[in-house]
């Protein structure tokens, strides 16, 4: 039990991860402060740090990790265009970095319960991307 809760909590980590990644991707272009932009590079950098240590401690268990949810992706891909149609901003891309960040850590949060039996390193990385993503939701701040 304790593999399988570790395997499972890295890979919503990894899916959590490539949304990041992701939806920084999809704002960077619009970004008009040189702080703000470079803020949001550092988080992508760090994004991607961490999932290569995902990647790492998943192939410690022979597993590939997981894709993030083609669903929701599109949903937030959506979103973002829509809001950013409406109003190229970084006040619109701090809202949109706002919500990804508080949904990332509700739930990184709901799978460090969820999978209460998973390793210690396994734990620490979920929490690690819980302090980044709360790093980033307070970096934004002030573009609200």
């Amino acid at each position: 039990m304790i593999e399988q809760d570790t395997i499972k909590l890295l890979r919503e980590c990894d899916a959590g991860i490539q949304m990041g990644i992701a939806s920084i991707d999809d704002v960077l272009d619009y970004t008009h402060s040189d702080t703000l932009k470079q803020c949001l590079a550092e988080c992508k950098n760090q994004h991607i740090q961490m999932k290569e240590e995902i990647k790492i401690l998943l192939e410690k268990y022979h597993d590939e990790g997981k894709a993030s949810n083609p669903i929701a992706q599109s949903m937030s891909w959506s979103k973002s265009r829509v809001k950013l149609a409406m109003n190229k901003s970084d006040q619109t891309i701090a809202d949109l970095m706002t919500d990804g960040s508080n949904m990332g850590v509700k739930s990184l949060h709901k799978y460090l319960n969820q999978y209460e039996k998973a390793e210690k390193n396994a734990k620490e990385m979920a929490k690690q991307i819980i302090e980044i993503e709360e790093k980033l939701r307070s970096e934004v701040a002030e573009y609200l």
